[in-house]
């Protein structure tokens, strides 16, 4: 009633606070064996990942993978660390930081990781003991996969279900073919071409790959990688003497994933006398291991062994001007009718 007075003996309480929650896949906590056993324990457990019955899948996962995979990708991921963490997780973070000024102090922005730390059920945890009784989930997936965008909405339900006070959820929808985000990638993508010494023959944008199964199944993501990548070639009309091609990255196991291959690209590329090329990775918000290792250094490898000169890996769109206003324009959009 108004006028009511809160009894003395009522405990605190902070609601009305609006938040964002950005998400990226994850990480390992550091570039060592046993931190990701850990994190591949966790990712390669979500059957949206890994879509073979568990009584199956976790004798192989448990028996072999996390006793050989580990040491290995360890040994990649201490080419890439820097000295304040994992690549993704510094970028990320730095993405909500940035994203946190463009928004003021009227929404909470954080972040978190769908496989490892900052959790997604931690941070949803802190945002609500803040206030924040409204947040935007924003999975950092432009194209939509149900081993990556879904899994965000699995975690997220699955943490709802333990809260008793649940806030309000906005999901933000893939953004694979937004005009803002493929403005951002043409503009920054342009702008790094610009500033190489060569001019590219070929620009490959290079997308993760998937099992040739998930698209069977309907699951969009080729059709979305690919509607990226021909709006793309159509918003950079002064590239037309640099041939787009686009390739899938990242096979694991031996079914049939999405092709053309990025490695066997790169192979056929140099194969074919192209001597110059850039590789962009449209597909990823921020740089991690994928792009910093698989195609900055194994890729320039195979593209010179196969008898290319010139590679450029260029930077993903990270906290740059275009990304990060294109990032914005999309969370605003998001919060209409909150803010």
């Amino acid at each position: 009633m108004q006028g009511q007075q809160t009894p003395p003996d009522h405990p605190p309480i902070r609601s009305g606070g609006i938040g964002v929650l950005l998400i990226n896949l994850g990480t390992p906590e550091a570039p060592t064996p046993a931190a990701v056993k850990t994190y591949l324990k966790e990712f390669l457990s979500d059957r949206r990942v890994v879509e073979i019955p568990p009584i199956a899948w976790q004798p192989i996962l448990r028996g072999i993978i996390l006793n050989t995979r580990p040491k290995k990708s360890a040994e990649a991921y201490r080419k890439v660390w820097t000295e304040q963490g994992s690549p993704l997780a510094v970028i990320t973070k730095a993405q909500a930081d940035d994203l946190q000024k463009r928004l003021g102090d009227g929404v909470l922005v954080s972040w978190a990781m769908r496989y490892g730390r900052p959790a997604i059920a931690d941070e949803m945890q802190r945002m609500m003991g803040e206030g924040c009784d409204r947040i935007v989930i924003a999975p950092l997936y432009p194209q939509y996969s149900g081993a990556t965008t879904a899994t965000v909405a699995d975690k997220v339900s699955e943490t709802l279900g333990k809260m008793r006070w649940q806030p309000a959820l906005r999901n933000a929808p893939p953004y694979y073919d937004d005009a803002a985000y493929i403005d951002a990638l043409a503009a920054d993508i342009g702008r790094q071409l610009d500033a190489l010494e060569f001019d590219p023959e070929v620009l490959l944008l290079s997308f993760h790959g998937m099992p040739q199964r998930t698209l069977d199944l309907g699951d969009p993501y080729h059709c979305h990688c690919r509607k990226t990548a021909r709006l793309l070639e159509q918003a950079m009309p002064a590239r037309k003497t640099m041939r787009f091609e686009t390739s899938f990255q990242s096979r694991f196991g031996k079914a049939k994933w999405l092709e053309p291959a990025t490695d066997a690209v790169l192979e056929r590329l140099g194969g074919e006398g192209v001597k110059k090329i850039a590789i962009a990775a449209p597909g990823f918000s921020a740089d991690c291991l994928e792009t910093l290792e698989e195609l900055a250094i194994q890729g320039k490898e195979q593209f010179e062994a196969a008898g290319g000169q010139h590679f450029a890996a260029l930077s993903c769109l990270n906290t740059s001007a275009a990304g990060m206003e294109m990032l914005e324009n999309i969370i605003r959009r998001e919060l209409s009718g909150w803010t």
